[in-house]
């Protein structure tokens, strides 16, 4: 039976944006991914055979724990989840049997932790295909990232005789936060490739419109800080309490103030704050999850240096002790001239659609940059593509992407992009 690739892409982004998992407990999205991929006949590595563990960041094993449970009573056998040892994430390669380049396309798998808008209108309300876990939800496109990915992987398999080659096909775990890539990079995973590809939906790219960005990716690190502080009664006692609610409100403010850098853009963002015991208690225990980012890692550094700094101080004044970890680093985007070129021949086939500039203006952070950067310092290329949609703000809780007509315009430049670079010459 013949299937319709745009039709089936599609109905793939809908059913993942129906369960969606924060980052390192994908387990029910990897086990939708390898079951695809190995009903392809290809073979497949799970979870931590694909995985540096020494670089992992951010993970919770509690979280994990969770996730492993909810994902084996959702009908994920068990057998599968002890292949994974605990990590999600899955890599397939594809092997023409003839001799040619090493071509890797990379898919991202998490959601973010926003609650779904319950409008009426909102498309997946209308389709019925909107979150069912509340307070998760692919609000940044990833269900549509990995949906491109798995029938991307169908036409190679269905298309081997016309090319040549290898291709590694990497669904990663844990972009949100900037922690995935970082790991499986580090595995060694993309240093033999010599052509590598990914890109991300939205961004500043609107519906029909198509491009390579050449800059852009603020480096960044992420940091969850605990702060500890001594309990006292609030009314009798005040003076015995260490408050850990206040030092954390004050290095709030702290950082705000960091002086900007005049090398480069940075930002800076608490995100979360959750501290205290009661009304009447002098808060003990307060937890932060923020983050930095620079324009270049000098700058990223400087912004980074800055934290620690602050909290060394919060720790002084307010008597407390701040615990400060490093949950996620990313850096900047490496450029691959050449490959851009290739690329934008590709993109001028691609219907109905408009290519842009290439984009260079800061956007945010990707992982994707480290996988890009080990690429080229082992010798390959690398690039990063935007497919634009129509939507309201990535991370927003009435994200959407007019998946029918913006995923056709993804997969036509990566199954281009496979045609251009390992399409046989003898056929």
């Amino acid at each position: 039976m013949k299937h319709d690739y745009f039709e089936d892409m599609v109905g793939i982004r809908r059913t993942l944006h129906h369960r969606p998992e924060e980052g390192w407990t994908e387990f029910e999205t990897t086990w939708f991914v390898v079951q695809y991929l190995r009903g392809l006949s290809l073979p497949v590595t799970v979870g931590k055979a694909n995985i540096n563990t020494d670089e992992v960041l951010g993970r919770d094993e509690t979280l994990v724990r969770d996730a492993m449970a909810r994902a084996l009573k959702n009908g994920v056998p068990q057998s599968f989840l002890d292949e994974t040892e605990g990590y999600t994430g899955a890599v397939a390669v594809l092997d023409t049997g003839r001799p040619g380049p090493v071509t890797a396309f990379r898919s991202d798998m998490d959601c973010v932790l926003v609650r779904e808008s319950d409008d009426p209108e909102h498309l997946p309300n209308k389709l019925g295909f909107a979150s069912e876990r509340p307070g998760f939800m692919h609000a940044c496109g990833h269900d549509a990232h990995t949906a491109v990915g798995l029938e991307v992987a169908r036409w190679l398999v269905e298309h081997r005789e016309e090319l040549c080659g290898r291709f590694k096909l990497i669904f990663q775990p844990a972009e949100e936060g900037v922690r995935g890539a970082r790991a499986m990079a580090a595995s060694g995973l993309v240093d033999d490739v010599n052509y590598f590809l990914s890109g991300h939906i939205g961004g500043i790219a609107k519906l029909g419109e198509i491009g390579v960005m050449d800059g852009g990716f603020l480096a960044s690190t992420k940091f969850d800080v605990d702060i500890e502080g001594l309990p006292a009664h609030a009314g009798n006692a005040p003076h015995l309490g260490h408050n850990a609610l206040m030092a954390a409100c004050a290095a709030s403010m702290m950082l705000q103030g960091i002086p900007r850098h005049g090398d480069g853009t940075t930002r800076v963002s608490v995100g979360t704050l959750h501290a205290g015991e009661g009304r009447n208690v002098i808060p003990a225990h307060a937890r932060l999850q923020m983050e930095v980012r620079g324009e270049t890692e000098e700058v990223n550094e400087y912004m980074r240096e800055y934290v620690y700094d602050i909290f060394a101080g919060v720790d002084k004044a307010y008597r407390v002790k701040s615990t400060v970890t490093k949950a996620g680093e990313s850096t900047t985007l490496l450029q691959s001239p050449e490959l851009y070129d290739i690329v934008e021949e590709v993109m001028k086939s691609v219907p109905d659609t408009t290519m842009i500039p290439r984009v260079h203006v800061p956007s945010g952070s990707e992982d994707c940059a480290l996988f890009i950067r080990r690429v080229i310092q082992h010798g390959g290329q690398a690039a990063f593509i935007l497919y634009g949609c129509n939507h309201t703000g990535h991370h927003r809780r009435n994200f959407d992407i007019q998946d029918e007509v913006s995923l056709p315009n993804a997969f036509r430049i990566f199954t281009g992009f496979a045609k251009r670079v390992n399409g046989r010459k003898d056929a």
